[in-house]
């Protein structure tokens, strides 16, 4: 059997999103600046890594986005002439939507910190590809289609990360043409992997990151970009929506749709859904769809032609749920630590600044030759003096008021901004969201009523398929399965009855299937699933899995059993969020694998 390489470097940056290119580039100057102020003391040859696992930088980068420059100012100033950030926002409009109508927000009832004006409206697929570039430029190394898989330990110090093997077969043992993963070895760990990040949540568990801290919670993003003629929707335009879907009689959940002109013929349109909501049976996706065809804005959409399509988690706990971001050899950036304004919806530039951050924090330990806790504790100094700090602490109690729905929290964040962020307690505590999800009789006491149904007729609406289908989403067939769901007796003799399956809703890529046989002994009910849709049956390189015949235990066969079709996986992370058990763990595969995001 081959053996596994080991590689050596200074500072080893996991995530190729904005938040560790911003890190890299900042490293990569003031190395630079330094060795010019002081030739005596050069720091030579200095070795930054970045790892990304999807194909591309930017392939499984997805947002909004509305991009506040100012983190991206402090590291690239020229970005206005050699970057792809052209579309300053020229329009904004809030409105609160009932099932027909569009009721506009007055001015004077909205926030301060949700104009917009002097921001752009970008893919941040692209911003990042173009961060790669200038990082390239400067001498740090990309290695794309490379997974970290596990963090190398010696002791409580983090020493590197294991990148994930190649070659492993469906039964999780060395294929023919089976190559180990790497090791990479650094001074310096920093983890840039997003929102519920594999390495992260294991190194969080086991160094009790959070703490006493809230736990961090998330929402859902499911984002579709949009070909129309050009006149449909101006270009720089910023629409923002709340009410329905999510906020209607009989139902409330946290959340809203976001419409942005990138250009005059390009529109990203998503669906934004807390996962704090309680209805097993909410699926974003499906009221994603079901909102296209509201009248005031399904006429953005009727003439246009669906593009690319993605969703990924949204880490909103703010200020409190940030966990401890230094350690020994290891500092976190960005999303995975929940580095976001869920007030403003814009969390890339506090991506860029934390990376920034980072990066100071890495040459000040650089010079010491220092990686320990203490040493590396400088990145929250640094934190705690910058205008990041400001932002989220203002902010610091806003979403949690709002777990207690839209009108008591519109009234608490009213008294938050009263006295400076405090409102009635501080802090306001939380839990975590899959703690929330509430039983199946709570929300249906009468048996389950089939949702709202309609026939995606795959030009306006689609359904899970069709939508991953143009994401372009792509798993190697012979693979192991990477959604790991350890007890499936718990799936059939509790979950079916207490939350009615809810991982079939929650998922955005029809990932999770329960099939019930035709029996009279099956259960009386179930959910709609949205592969009963019309539209294909498979989507691009869709691969589904019976767990039941593989390692897993299986379940009852007369009570139906859980159906993994692994290859449609976006990489959003809900299900390892939201499984009202905790019964579902996402680890990486095979680097490269995954959703080919386009503009998102």
């Amino acid at each position: 059997m081959a053996e596994r390489e080991v590689l050596e470097v200074d500072v080893l940056i996991v995530g190729g999103g904005v938040g560790g290119l911003a890190c890299a580039i900042r490293l990569a100057d003031r190395v630079k600046r330094h060795n010019r102020e002081h030739p005596g003391s050069p720091l030579e040859n200095l070795q930054i890594l970045v790892l990304e696992k999807g194909p591309s930088v930017g392939a499984h980068v997805l947002s909004g986005c509305v991009l506040d420059p100012k983190g991206l100012n402090e590291i690239l100033p020229e970005w206005r002439y050699t970057s792809p950030i052209k579309q300053a926002v020229v329009e904004e409009e809030i409105a609160f939507l009932t099932e027909t109508k569009k009721l506009p927000l007055p001015e004077a009832v909205i926030p301060p910190y949700l104009h917009n004006e002097g921001y752009y409206v970008v893919s941040l697929g692209e911003v990042a590809a173009w961060m790669a570039s200038e990082a390239r430029e400067r001498g740090v190394e990309i290695l794309e289609g490379v997974a970290g898989a596990e963090l190398l330990m010696h002791g409580d110090h983090v020493t590197g990360v294991r990148c994930g093997d190649e070659g492993v077969g469906k039964d999780g043992k060395p294929g023919p043409n089976y190559a180990p993963g790497a090791e990479i070895r650094a001074k310096v760990t920093v983890l840039a992997e997003g929102p519920r990040g594999n390495l992260t949540k294991v190194l969080t568990r086991q160094a009790n990151l959070q703490g006493n801290r809230n736990p961090q919670t998330y929402a859902i993003g499911v984002k579709e970009l949009w070909e129309v003629p050009a006149g449909t929707f101006p270009a720089g335009k910023v629409l923002h929506t709340l009410g329905y879907p999510l906020q209607t009689a009989g139902r409330e959940a946290f959340g809203g749709s976001f419409v942005y002109g990138l250009d005059e013929t390009h529109v990203a349109y998503g669906l934004v859904v807390g996962l704090d909501y309680a209805d097993p049976a909410l699926d974003p996706h499906y009221e994603s769809q079901r909102l296209k065809l509201h009248p005031a804005l399904k006429p953005i959409f009727a003439s246009g032609k669906l593009v690319s399509y993605g969703a990924k988690a949204i880490p909103e706990g703010g200020y409190y749920s940030i966990p401890r971001t230094y350690g020994d050899g290891f500092l976190i950036i960005g999303d995975a630590a929940s580095f976001l304004n869920a007030a403003r919806l814009k969390g890339a530039h506090l991506a860029m600044k934390t990376g920034a951050l980072a990066a100071d924090a890495i040459l000040d330990a650089l010079h010491k030759q220092d990686f320990s806790e203490k040493s590396l504790g400088r990145f929250d100094d640094l934190f705690q003096q910058s205008w990041a700090f400001e932002e989220l602490h203002a902010m610091r109690n806003w979403r949690q008021a709002y777990a207690e729905g839209l009108l008591k929290g519109g009234m608490l964040e009213m008294l938050q901004r009263a006295t400076g962020g405090r409102g009635l307690s501080d802090p306001m505590t939380v839990k975590a969201d899959h703690e929330n999800t509430g039983y199946l009789r709570q929300h249906h006491s009468d048996g389950v009523k089939p949702l709202p149904e309609f026939t995606p007729d795959n030009k306006l609406t689609f359904d899970k398929v069709t939508s991953v289908y143009h994401s372009g989403t792509k798993h190697g067939e012979q693979q192991p399965c990477h959604l790991v769901v350890p007890d499936q007796d718990l799936c059939v003799n509790r979950c079916t009855h207490e939350f009615g399956n809810p991982c079939q809703h929650f998922c955005p890529a029809s990932v999770y299937e329960w099939v019930v046989p035709e029996s009279k002994e099956a259960p009386s009910f179930r959910f709609p699933r949205r592969g009963e849709w019309a539209g294909p049956r498979m989507g691009n390189n869709v691969e589904y899995v019976d767990v039941t015949k593989d390692s897993v235990k299986a379940a009852d066969p007369k009570q139906g059993h859980l159906q993994l079709n692994f290859g449609n996986c976006v990489h959003c992370k809900t299900c390892d969020i939201k499984d009202p058990y905790g019964n579902i763990t996402w680890v990486t595969p095979p680097g490269g694998d995954g959703p080919r995001y386009q503009k998102l």
